[in-house]
């Protein structure tokens, strides 16, 4: 009889206890479900806290049976008073403190929890016969999902959420999902490969929504149905046409030495034997005329890219740089397209001065097209190729402008013709400049006041104005003895030296003819009568001539402009550096998770008048017309693609593509 009342008394607290227990550890459940849906999770894993382990479970429930079974037997003629006073209790030690006992806790909990908790007790539920061992009934609710905990030992407080339907949505929604999409094609959950991070476990990419490649995709831009200058279709008369691409491959090397950028990458994409297939891949599916290539490690180059490009039908160029560098910078052209005038490399590196004491280096290429036998007497102009990697600092504009002043030295003098004008010239590489940049704007325009303008403002590539102390150019910005003008020329071009064959008249030569030294006998001349047998005869008031010494002035020093440099190469850029479509800026890069420009094609073009204004797209005839180029991405559209370098594109840069067309002339 006294065991019947006991369990009908125990009966309602039991129901109580359990919707309590419920009832908390699914807040804990819900609370971890809401962190678990951030945008700011990576991948399809999440941190999940972890909740009461088994001891103190059973203590809390051992310690409520001895609390329920005291108070009961005590107070059977109290009936259900007694109940609420056990759940009561017994709410405040799980809640509060399980340690400490409170009789008085129904003042710590609100009317609404209260309201809660006695409707709880309503639930039409049989009690269990033994609590411990019955497993919590699910929960169903929008915000719940099944969290299936790992069972390694390692990772104990980590709980891997399936990808089930409530997750497909926050995937299609989150920009993480897009990261991961890097097959062209969808794959099965159970057959997607596992990768491992450092520190964070086996990792499974969710099922793959969109094809990487259209993530990546690059459009064509032809303007060769544009009318130019002079209103004239292209295809009007013969024309010479070609693709040049630039392109910075990411050697290997400065790839290890700087390897937290490429943290998010995984390490099987950033092997060089995976990076060299997808780099050939792209040479062959372009299949430019020319290529210019930076960051050319010298062993891959001559192990396995020279004789790959070989193969392709190119004739490559290489300039290590200097020092211990172990990159270049590489010029490939196909023989079957142009014919080599000349190569010219260029160094930076000058001893004794600081500004011009780092390792950078470019290769200057004078090529001449090949027209078809077929057009009879027919000639192009030569094509002057030039490509360079200058300096990475963002802090140091001084010494790239001075790079920059040697660089377009060496192509004023290869492509300038015998009548002082120069032949189209196409200037490409790695500036790490960004647009409308003061360095950028002196190869665009032709001229660039510095004097006093801070050095980290040179390239624009990072903001050091917040600096108390800022490195500023000083005029003139690279001594005389460089042998260089402020207007990007060598001094030898500008004034020639004089030739060491000197040109005598004949009345000078006279006036030697009775010296005394041509009135001495040589010695061992032969004696032959008539000939050498007869003494010269001095005139009669000759005069020995005096030789007047050469007392000519050196060559006088080039003038020097103050805080100005400028060239004549009239460069305009192929790329326009925004995206009309999307209205988004151009980027080739994207060092740390930031998108910029840094990599250019210029090509020659004068400036034409357009109505009131000028525009630097329009050309003459006889210089270098674009037909077309290669569109870049935003910095949206490769952050969708997990950044760079990437499964699909094996360089932290894009490439650079272009169309040209030279004007082919008769004899």
């Amino acid at each position: 009889m006294i065991a019947s009342c006991l369990c009908y008394l125990l009966l309602p607290a039991a129901r109580l206890f359990r919707a309590l227990s419920d009832a908390f550890f699914t807040c804990r459940k819900n609370a971890f479900l809401a962190k678990s849906s951030s945008p700011q999770v990576d991948g399809d894993f999440a941190m999940a806290p972890r909740g009461p382990d088994q001891e103190e479970c059973e203590g809390l429930l051992q310690q409520w049976q001895e609390e329920g079974s005291s108070q009961a037997l005590s107070t059977v003629s109290e009936g259900l008073l007694v109940d609420k006073g056990v759940a009561e209790s017994s709410l405040a030690h799980l809640m509060d403190n399980p340690g400490e006992q409170d009789a008085a806790s129904e003042d710590k909990w609100s009317s609404r929890q209260l309201s809660d908790l006695w409707a709880a007790e309503n639930l039409e539920e049989s009690f269990p016969e033994v609590l411990g061992e019955e497993p919590l009934p699910e929960v169903e609710g929008p915000m719940w999902a099944e969290v299936p905990v790992q069972t390694g030992p390692q990772y104990a407080d980590c709980a891997v959420l399936p990808v089930g339907a409530l997750a497909a949505e926050q995937w299609e929604e989150d920009p993480a999902v897009v990261a991961w999409s890097i097959a062209p094609e969808p794959v099965p959950q159970e057959e997607a490969p596992i990768w491992s991070f450092e520190g964070l476990g086996q990792l499974q990419p969710p099922p793959v929504e969109i094809p990487y490649h259209e993530i990546l995709w690059r459009e064509w831009e032809d303007f060769s149905t544009q009318p130019d200058a002079q209103g004239l279709e292209a295809g009007d008369g013969p024309q010479f046409q070609f693709t040049l691409m630039s392109y910075n491959i990411l050697a290997q090397d400065l790839m290890q030495q700087s390897s937290e950028l490429y943290l998010h990458c995984h390490p099987d994409i950033l092997s060089w034997n995976y990076r060299f297939a997808n780099l050939m891949q792209e040479f062959q599916h372009w299949d430019p005329d020319i290529l210019c290539l930076q960051e050319v490690q010298e062993d891959h180059y001559w192990q396995q890219l020279e004789p790959s490009l070989r193969m392709m039908g190119f004739t490559c160029f290489y300039k290590r740089r200097t020092g211990c560098k172990t990159d270049g910078c590489a010029v490939c052209y196909k023989p079957t397209r142009f014919r080599l005038l000349c190569a010219s490399p260029v160094e930076y590196f000058r001893p004794g001065l600081e500004l011009l004491n780092r390792d950078n280096v470019g290769l200057v290429l004078l090529l001449q097209p090949l027209v078809p036998e077929g057009l009879g007497q027919v000639s192009v102009a030569p094509l002057c190729v030039a490509n360079t990697h200058v300096l990475y600092n963002p802090r140091r504009g001084d010494v790239k402008l001075a790079q920059m002043a040697i660089f377009l030295a060496e192509v004023d003098k290869v492509a300038r013709l015998s009548d002082g004008s120069h032949c189209p010239i196409i200037l490409c590489g790695d500036l790490n400049s960004v647009p409308d940049s003061p360095l950028y704007n002196f190869i665009r325009d032709g001229e660039l006041q510095y004097h006093g303008m801070p050095a980290w403002k040179v390239s624009g590539q990072e903001d050091f104005s917040h600096q108390l102390y800022q490195r500023k150019l000083q005029a003139p910005l690279w001594p005389s003895s460089l042998g260089i003008t402020d207007c990007c020329q060598y001094v030898t071009s500008c004034h020639p030296k004089r030739s060491e064959k000197r040109k005598y008249s004949r009345d000078f030569l006279l006036r030697f003819r009775f010296c005394s030294i041509a009135c001495q006998r040589p010695v061992g001349l032969v004696l032959m009568e008539g000939v050498t047998d007869t003494k010269p005869e001095r005139p009669a008031g000759w005069a020995e001539p005096v030789i007047e010494e050469d007392i000519s002035e050196p060559e006088p020093d080039f003038p020097r402009t103050v805080g100005t440099i400028q060239h004549c190469l009239h460069l305009t850029s192929v790329y326009t550096h925004f995206l009309p479509q999307h209205g988004r800026p151009e980027v080739t890069t994207m060092p740390l998770g930031l998108g910029m420009t840094v990599d250019y094609i210029f090509f020659s073009a004068e400036s034409c008048k357009n109505g009131n204004r000028t525009d630097r797209r329009l050309c003459h005839d006889g210089t270098l017309k674009l037909l077309g180029r290669l569109s870049l991405l935003s910095e949206e559209i490769l952050w969708a693609a997990n950044g760079l370098p990437n499964p699909f594109c094996s360089s932290d840069h894009l490439c650079l593509l272009a169309s040209f067309e030279m004007e082919v002339t008769a004899l």
